[in-house]
C-alpha cells in the first residue's frame, strides 16, 4: 500500500507497544475553562505513541482543539487546505482548531509521536504566532527533545487526574508552544547531545521514572544506543540515574525535613516503603532511619 492511501479515518483499535494516553473527561475541562489559570489554556487530550504503525487521522471538520503532534523518529505525512507535507523526525505539526486536516504514518517507517490537543486563549494566542514564524502547518526543531520532554510531563500531570494535574498540565504545555515560536526553523548548528536532553529530561520530571524506550525516542535513538552512549558519558545507565536522581531526593527530605521514612518513599516515586528502604541502603550502604539518625 502506497504511504498516501494508508487509512487515515480508522482510529485506534489495537494501540501501539509502550504507548500512553489520557483524555481528560469533557465536563473536566468544561469546568477547568472556568477557572484561574487553566481558563487561559486547558490540554484535553495527550500521548505518547512509539512506532506508530498504520496511525493516522482524517478530521474534515477539524478538531475542536488546537493539535500539536511532535515527532521524533520515522516519518510520516500530513494535508491541509494549504498542501500535503512530509513529517520527518525533529518536525512539528501544528493543526489549528477547525481546520480542515489529515495526517498518517509511513508505512515503510512508522513515526513516533509524542501529542497533545489544547484549547483557550492562550493555546490560541501561541498556535497562531507558531503558524506564523513556521509560515505552514509543519515546522523543524533542532531539539525536538525539549518539547517532547515538555509534552511527557503533560501527560504525567493529566495522568494525575486531579485540579491541580491540570494547571501543571497548562503550564508544560505552554512552554512546549512557546518553544515551537521560539526556536522553530532555527538556523542550522551542531545537533545537540541526546545524553545530554535525556539528562535534562530526568532531572526535570524526577521522581517520577521514564521508561528507556520512551526516554530514546524522545531524543532520537534506540533504546540500545542510547544505553550506550548514556553508559560512556554519565558512567551509569538511564535506569540507574534515575535511582541516583531519586536517593538524591531522598537523602535531602531526610536531612531537611521530619517526614515518616514512608512518606519519603511516596515524594520520592516509591509507592513500597520496604522496596525504598532496600533500594536506600543498597546505595548509601544504611537504611533511611540510621541515615536520618546519624551524628551531624
Amino acid at each position: 500500500m502506497d504511504e498516501t492511501t494508508v487509512d487515515v479515518a480508522a482510529a485506534l483499535r489495537d494501540g501501539f507497544a509502550g504507548q500512553r494516553m489520557v483524555v481528560v473527561p469533557r465536563p473536566a475541562v468544561r469546568a477547568a475553562l472556568e477557572r484561574p489559570v487553566t481558563g487561559r489554556l486547558v490540554v484535553t487530550d495527550a500521548g505518547f505513541f512509539p512506532h506508530a504503525a498504520r496511525h493516522g487521522r482524517a478530521r474534515p471538520g477539524g478538531a475542536r482543539e488546537h493539535v500539536l503532534l511532535v515527532c521524533t523518529d520515522g516519518a510520516g505525512w500530513c494535508r491541509t487546505p494549504a498542501g500535503r507535507f512530509d513529517v520527518r523526525p525533529g518536525d512539528v505539526v501544528l493543526l489549528p482548531s477547525g481546520a480542515p486536516h489529515e495526517y498518517a504514518a509511513t508505512e515503510r517507517e512508522p513515526w513516533t509521536l509524542w501529542w497533545l490537543h489544547a484549547t483557550g486563549p492562550d493555546a490560541d494566542e501561541l498556535a497562531g504566532a507558531a503558524r506564523s514564524a513556521a509560515g505552514g502547518p509543519v515546522t523543524h526543531l533542532r531539539e525536538p527533545a525539549t518539547v517532547a520532554s515538555l509534552v511527557s510531563q503533560v501527560i504525567d500531570a493529566l495522568d494525575e487526574g486531579t485540579a491541580g494535574g491540570l494547571v501543571r498540565a497548562a503550564g508544560a504545555a505552554w512552554h512546549a508552544l512557546a518553544h515551537v515560536v521560539a526556536t522553530g526553523r532555527r538556523s542550522p548548528g551542531p545537533a545537540p547531545d541526546p545524553v545530554e536532553r535525556a539528562v535534562e529530561h530526568l532531572r526535570a520530571t524526577t521522581p517520577r521514572r521514564t521508561a528507556v524506550p520512551a526516554l530514546a525516542a524522545m531524543v532520537g535513538l534506540s533504546p540500545s544506543q542510547l544505553g550506550a552512549l548514556f553508559r560512556a558519558q554519565v558512567g551509569t545507565s538511564p535506569l540507574q540515574y534515575q535511582t541516583r536522581l531519586r536517593m538524591a531526593r531522598a537523602r535531602e527530605l531526610l536531612d531537611a525535613t521530619d517526614l515518616p521514612v514512608a512518606a519519603v518513599a511516596t515524594t520520592c516515586g516509591y509507592d513500597d516503603p520496604l522496596y525504598f528502604s532496600r533500594q536506600f541502603a543498597r546505595t548509601h550502604g544504611t537504611s533511611p532511619t540510621a541515615y536520618r539518625a546519624r551524628p551531624t
